[in-house]
């Protein structure tokens, strides 16, 4: 029986008791997809039970999880922050431009090939939220972002593609998070959204296809430039002692 984390305080008997797997998960995702946890900070059951005050069971669970999201990655028995390296970063990002430019290609290609409106027209009314309600920075803003690329893709009618999209995500996810550490980023992000997704709807698939294009270039620019950076000073802490694995 899974080990639970109370999370109720004296007042409320009633709060819902967290299962210990779920919320140490979480909060390690968490954790994980902010710039918080050094790629050279090494995760056992040992140290993560002891941090959580519960058993090894419940922190396994959790640990199979994150490596399951591509979060955590194995490394001589222990357990760290998957980092792609900058060359396959670059790979899996040229990856995700044929992927994602491929969901237009085909509709511009065949014509009796069309986007569901529905589904766009969602997905465009949950963007314009987010740009009236002017979010502020924030790492786990890449989960939106990505729902959002996966949607226009499902919307052109492949799951394969969908899905092979998906696994890319996985895997530079750990990095991606850098995107959207600045106020700019995120409002042009969100502007960007909408412009594509306005354009498909109107059927102006190859200049969307473009502006897809370059949305994921100006990211992976952006991104790869902050997680070098962030990656050097990892290695220095690391090196000078200040940042040793746990």
């Amino acid at each position: 029986m899974d080990t639970v984390l109370d999370t109720s305080d004296a007042g409320s008997r009633s709060a819902p008791r967290v299962p210990a797997r779920r919320r140490i998960y979480e909060a390690l995702r968490a954790e994980l997809l902010s710039s918080a946890v050094s790629p050279f900070h090494r995760f056992t059951e040992e140290n993560v039970a002891e941090r959580f005050a519960v058993s090894r069971t419940p922190v396994r669970d959790a640990l199979v999880r994150l490596q399951a999201d591509g979060l955590l990655v194995d490394r001589d028995g222990a357990l760290y922050r998957y980092m792609p390296s900058i060359e396959e970063f670059a790979e899996l990002y040229e990856l995700r431009v044929l992927l994602e430019s491929h969901g237009l290609a085909r509709a511009i290609d065949d014509p009796t090939i069309h986007h569901s409106r529905s589904v766009l027209e969602a997905e465009q009314a949950l963007w314009e939220e987010r740009a009236a309600a002017g979010l502020r920075p924030d790492p786990g803003f890449v989960d939106a972002d990505e729902h959002f690329h996966a949607t226009l893709l499902h919307a052109a009618g492949n799951e394969q593609l969908v899905r092979a999209l998906e696994n890319v995500n996985r895997r530079i996810r750990p990095v991606r998070m850098y995107d959207y550490l600045t106020q700019d980023r995120v409002d042009a992000t969100i502007a960007e959204h909408l412009e594509i997704v306005e354009l498909v709807l109107r059927g102006e698939l190859r200049t969307a296809r473009d502006a897809l294009r370059q949305h994921v270039g100006s990211s992976q620019s952006i991104v790869q430039a902050r997680a070098a950076r962030a990656m050097q000073l990892a290695q220095l802490s690391w090196t000078t002692g200040t940042g040793a694995p746990a």
